[in-house]
């Protein structure tokens, strides 16, 4: 009689069973299709590389200590600003004295952060209302059918549309001092709105039925279920698409443009004019000079920082509130 020691014996290969019970023609369209995703991430991902490359390469030249706290010149298109400026930015210094300036954003950071949370407190909040309305309450009713086809049209109408209807509701009415953070905080508002109502929606509709269900077998009045138990069952998804929402808004230019203004000194109110980044690279890059463009190439670069760290801090906070 064989005595098998099983403390020596090679322990089987594991075999995985998806791969075994395949056909080999299935496993070669599988391979194919793997193949073809690959392909399509990197055509997709090659030209943002050449985007971000580009403008981090032009946009580094231009940052230096207290570019992001000093005002914004208010001569950029002439390549003589300042000798000492354009020879310490890249430039060619003059032997012709000119007056100290240095480049900064500082007014359009802070009219960017002001416009973006506003919008936010405008957007967020009443979106999230509406996504409950449709699918706690509404559900498939007529007036809940035709929200969602409004919503889903705003989601396509484009961004410059929107300053277009704020410029004429809002800036013509009140003139010169329309313009400001909040009236560009309005058409933000509107772009960031539809964007909040349909990524809630979705996200409320993958919350199980039977967490309602329980909760009204306890004798739980609905909207008392809706606070307590399906908002916090969708906030991880809810709060990445507010945060993804207000990205988009944060790099908005058209709407901007219409109902903003452009100012070159801080302006920490909600009236009056203001700038933000948007604005301010696209009136730098409609000039001519050397320092307008080097400014603008800055303020790109901020703002696609600004885009990344948005985008970064709505990926922590869904992966935060999905382990809880």
């Amino acid at each position: 009689m064989t005595v098998i020691d099983l403390t020596t014996a090679s322990p089987t290969p594991a075999v995985d069973v998806r791969v075994s019970t395949l056909s080999r023609s299935r496993r070669v369209r599988n391979r194919v299709a793997t193949g073809a995703m690959v392909l399509a991430f990197l055509l997709a991902i090659v030209p943002l590389g050449f985007v971000i490359f580009n403008v981090a390469q032009k946009g580094l030249t231009v940052v230096k200590p207290g570019f992001f706290t000093h005002t914004i010149p208010g001569d950029t298109s002439s390549s003589d600003l300042s000798s000492n400026t354009l020879a310490a930015y890249g430039g060619t210094a003059t032997a012709a004295p000119a007056p100290k300036a240095v480049l900064g954003i500082g007014p359009a950071i802070v009219g960017t952060l002001l416009t973006t949370m506003a919008a936010s407190l405008l957007a967020i909040p009443l979106g999230i209302m509406g996504a409950v309305y449709l699918n706690e309450y509404g559900k498939q009713r007529r007036l809940a059918r035709f929200i969602r086809f409004m919503t889903d049209v705003m989601t396509g109408v484009p961004s410059v549309v929107m300053g277009v209807f704020v410029y004429s509701i809002w800036v013509v009415r009140y003139g010169v001092s329309g313009k400001s953070a909040f009236a560009a905080a309005l058409a933000l508002a509107c772009l960031m709105l539809p964007i909040v109502v349909r990524t809630s929606e979705e996200m409320l509709k993958l919350v199980p039925n039977t967490l309602r269900e329980a909760s009204a077998a306890l004798g739980v009045r609905p909207w008392r279920t809706t606070l307590s138990v399906v908002l916090p069952s969708a906030l991880p998804g809810i709060t990445s698409g507010a945060m993804l929402a207000v990205a988009r808004a944060a790099g908005e230019t058209a709407p901007v443009l219409f109902t903003i203004g452009l100012i070159y000194k801080y302006n920490w109110s909600m009236n009056g004019g203001n700038t933000s980044l948007s604005a301010l690279v696209f009136n730098q890059a409609s000039l001519t000079g050397a320092t307008s463009l080097k400014l603008a190439w800055g303020a790109a670069l901020t703002l696609i920082v600004l885009v990344v760290v948005l985008t970064l801090v709505a990926r922590s906070i869904t992966s935060r509130l999905s382990v809880r």
